[in-house]
């Protein structure tokens, strides 16, 4: 897999089953010649969603993933924006969008074409809200989809397992959130304010990549740091 940095661009550049793309340091995936921005997990309005169930979270998840998400769709102008399943925590929360947020994502599709994948959080279409809804999205070579499919699925683009990899560089363990890639697919980060991360090399990993020509694209503040198999520890 041919993997370029842009200085200072916070990206990084691979290829999935032919097609160049751009690992974003937000978490989002760009491709240029379709012009087409990935998000995926988002997990809006997590924090209300624990509320209800008695678990307090400051209520501040949304606006913190639409202020990224802006923050993207603005770098790259993208014609088309796709989120890849679990966009909502669970499947009444686009109805609990404050207007504020809600107008404010409204204003994000306008202009463009939007759609939402349906994930396992948010089986159902989102309320009131723009955008085409589909179970999986083809496009040239490429697949995209929420879950990640068992065995060899060449171009599919999928989220769902929230990757994250683990380094030791000088005694110092540093774990951050990652796109995972051997080329031939890719697995997002999640995208969301208030989202966990499972290590790349947990068993729920297994068998979707080639071992040998796995990256694991880590997330930086401000950059993204392509790192090989040989370099990663579990935990």
């Amino acid at each position: 897999m041919t993997i370029a940095l842009h200085a200072n661009s916070g990206m990084a550049n691979a290829a999935i089953a032919g097609v160049e793309a751009l690992c974003d340091s937000t978490g989002a995936l760009y491709l240029p010649e379709m012009r087409l921005l990935v998000v995926s997990d988002l997990h809006m309005e997590k924090g209300s969603s624990f509320a209800r169930r008695g678990m307090m979270l400051p209520p501040y998840d949304t606006a913190a993933t639409l202020d990224l998400l802006a923050a993207v769709i603005t770098r790259y102008n993208p014609a088309t924006v796709v989120s890849l399943g679990d966009s909502f925590h669970d499947a009444k929360a686009s109805a609990r969008l404050p207007t504020l947020y809600a107008l404010r994502l409204k204003a994000l599709i306008a202009g463009r074409e939007w759609v939402w994948i349906t994930g396992n959080h948010d089986p159902e279409n989102p309320v009131d809200l723009p955008g085409d809804v589909a179970s999986e999205l083809a496009i040239g070579p490429l697949i995209l989809r929420h879950e990640p499919q068992s065995g060899c699925v060449p171009g599919e683009i999928a989220g769902h397992l929230h990757p994250a990899a683990r380094i030791v560089r000088r005694g110092r363990s540093v774990r951050r959130s990652c796109f995972a890639s051997d080329g031939n697919r890719l697995i997002m980060p999640a995208f969301g304010a208030y989202t966990g991360a499972l290590n790349v090399l947990d068993r729920a990993f297994r068998g979707l990549f080639d071992e040998a020509r796995l990256l694991a694209f880590m997330l930086g503040a401000d950059r993204v740091y392509p790192v090989g198999r040989s370099a990663l520890f579990s935990g």
